[in-house]
């Protein structure tokens, strides 16, 4: 028998757990390119996918930022994308999206013995290794927000030096098990976002590696800004103190250089 991790997903177990949440539409698929494309390419064809749920046991294009590939054994991630309806909320604060995903996930395996942190502003880290990735693309009034979380594979065939998975660091979860609670931990943080409440920043500062760490921020163009990481702001925009002049990085690859004193 396989293990847990690689048992494919009950659909109709996703179905029930989800039911009460914000999640109005469950698909699984066996495999295809990207989720995320997927439901970029209904919302452009006139569906509403708002409220809507991709799951998919194998992505051969799956995407990280800036176009990155990234691919994993079939059935060793939950690969999902979702559709969130930012009706009602001004887009300045659209770039929390990202960040409170990774919140979700963060406590999604937290829950399950991972001690897992957030990199801002799209990566979920256990120690050093990338326990996930999380995409967020404008297809408005929907964002489509895509989430790949390492479950099953184990060090033969890791997809890359930096990844980890559950399984290597002993956890031994079901994956519809695990793929239930982070969508019904995520559907909760999306009504705190949509409500404005300040508990979710405070949430997300509590457990970020990022604020408080000496960074590098290498951004568009090329530029790069070296500091200590000392806040998100309310946009989710990364604040960094260098050389005690705050600056204010929306976008950008951020490597963690050591903790500050």
């Amino acid at each position: 028998m396989p293990s847990p991790q690689r048992v494919a997903l009950n659909r109709e177990a996703l179905v029930s757990a989800l039911d009460g949440t914000g999640w109005r539409r469950v698909d699984v698929v066996e495999d295809t390119g990207s989720t995320n494309a997927d439901l970029v390419a209904r919302a452009a064809a006139g569906e509403d996918i708002a409220g809507a749920v991709l799951l998919a046991e194998h992505q051969s294009a799956g995407r990280g930022r800036h176009g990155r590939r990234w691919s994993a054994p079939p059935r060793t991630q939950i690969a999902v994308s979702v559709g969130v309806d930012t009706t009602g909320v001004a887009p300045e604060s659209w770039g929390w999206l990202p960040l409170l995903t990774g919140l979700a996930v963060a406590a999604s395996v937290r829950s399950h013995g991972v001690d897992a942190t957030v990199k801002w502003p799209n990566d979920v880290l256990a120690g050093s290794g990338k326990l996930a990735g999380i995409l967020a693309e404008v297809a408005a009034p929907v964002v489509v927000v895509g989430v790949g979380l390492n479950v099953g594979f184990d060090a033969s065939d890791v997809p890359d030096p930096n990844a980890v998975s559950m399984a290597m660091l002993g956890a031994d979860v079901d994956r519809t098990e695990l793929a239930a609670t982070l969508l019904r931990t995520l559907s909760g943080r999306i009504e705190q976002w949509r409500a404005g409440d300040v508990a979710l920043a405070a949430d997300y500062r509590g457990i970020s590696s990022t604020i408080g760490t000496r960074v590098r921020a290498l951004l568009p163009g090329d530029d790069e800004i070296i500091g200590v990481a000392i806040d998100v702001d309310d946009g989710g925009r990364l604040i960094i103190d260098r050389d005690g002049s705050p600056v204010t990085v929306s976008a950008g690859d951020i490597t963690h250089l050591r903790p500050a004193d």
